[in-house]
């Protein structure tokens, strides 16, 4: 297949872009901010085509577009911090910057385009798990943003009959991540003999999945995924943030005298879940289990300085 992924220099895009760059013709479109990185995409970076944009540039899409027979759109604002510092840039990339791509994609006849979301769209459940019918009540201006463009999809597959279908994924971790997400933040500060943030009390829950199982349920949906449909891609391991950093801790053998506890975040969302049974009714199952995951993750970081150290560095 050529598929056009966008935001495939960024964590999630790129593994999905050296996962399949062996079987797709793939073009590669990215705007390159704080978090899209060249170097993620080296490994494969002479089997692909790589354009260097936004997603809210009309123009670009048009001449960028035809031709491809799928679109999987991995572009947005991602770090729910950021968003309450500042939501403007989510709103853009996220809301303004999907309409956009959508109307593009209508205008091109493209194929098949695949939405990449999260769940926090649909806010904070005690327990159970949401199916795809769940209504959408995001917290954060960074869920807000998302769940616009989720509609904004829909909207299109609805209203035109674009054959759009999106992807709601839980919290992903694995090698190449940006380090200021729990996972390789708490693993970077620790090798560098650090300390590590908790927010609150630690009790708040997510279901962790590795991304190559994110990215083949994304794979899966383009493939045989229907128009105007939502599909979870549920994680593999619940865990309290607590929990999560004990294992960490253990994994880089620090001690609780590395964690220091900071204010709660605003809105923090207390617990996500996902049923994923639509997504399994496809053929999917996850592969990696998570302690060789997270196992695997640590090894990647401490071999990887130059990779990391440089956007620490540039973050400072």
């Amino acid at each position: 297949m050529r598929i056009l992924v966008t935001g495939g220099a960024g964590f999630i895009g790129s593994h999905f872009v050296r996962s399949f760059a062996d079987e797709d013709e793939l073009t590669v479109l990215d705007k390159l901010t704080y978090a899209g990185n060249p170097a993620n995409l080296e490994p494969v970076e002479h089997r692909l085509t790589f354009v260097q944009g936004d997603i809210c540039d009309a123009g670009l899409l048009g001449k960028v577009l035809p031709d491809h027979d799928v679109v999987v759109n991995f572009a947005a604002e991602t770090h729910v911090d950021r968003s309450i510092a500042g939501a403007d840039a989510f709103v853009r990339s996220n809301v303004l910057g999907v309409q956009t791509l959508m109307r593009a994609c209508l205008e091109a006849g493209t194929p098949r385009v695949v939405h990449v979301s999260t769940d926090e769209v649909y806010g904070s459940i005690g327990t159970g798990s949401w199916d795809e019918s769940a209504p959408l009540a995001p917290n954060s201006p960074y869920a807000a943003a998302k769940a616009g463009g989720d509609l904004i999809a829909l909207a299109y597959a609805r209203t035109h009959g674009l054959p759009v279908s999106i992807t709601r994924c839980g919290n992903n971790y694995g090698p190449y991540q940006y380090p200021e997400k729990v996972v390789p933040l708490f693993v970077t500060n620790l090798l560098d003999g650090g300390e590590v943030p908790l927010y609150g009390d630690g009790g708040n829950v997510r279901d962790w999945i590795h991304v190559d199982d994110h990215c083949r349920a994304v794979r899966l949906v383009a493939e045989r995924g229907a128009p105007g449909e939502v599909y979870h891609v549920a994680g593999t391991t619940e865990l309290t943030n607590l929990e999560l950093t004990a294992r960490l801790l253990d994994a880089l053998g620090a001690d609780w005298g590395r964690v220091t506890r900071v204010p709660d975040r605003k809105g923090h969302d207390r617990r996500y879940s996902l049923a994923d049974g639509k997504l399994r009714a496809l053929g999917y199952a996850p592969r990696v289990p998570f302690e060789r995951g997270l196992a695997e993750t640590v090894a990647w970081y401490a071999a990887n300085r130059p990779w990391w150290e440089p956007l620490k560095e540039r973050a400072a």
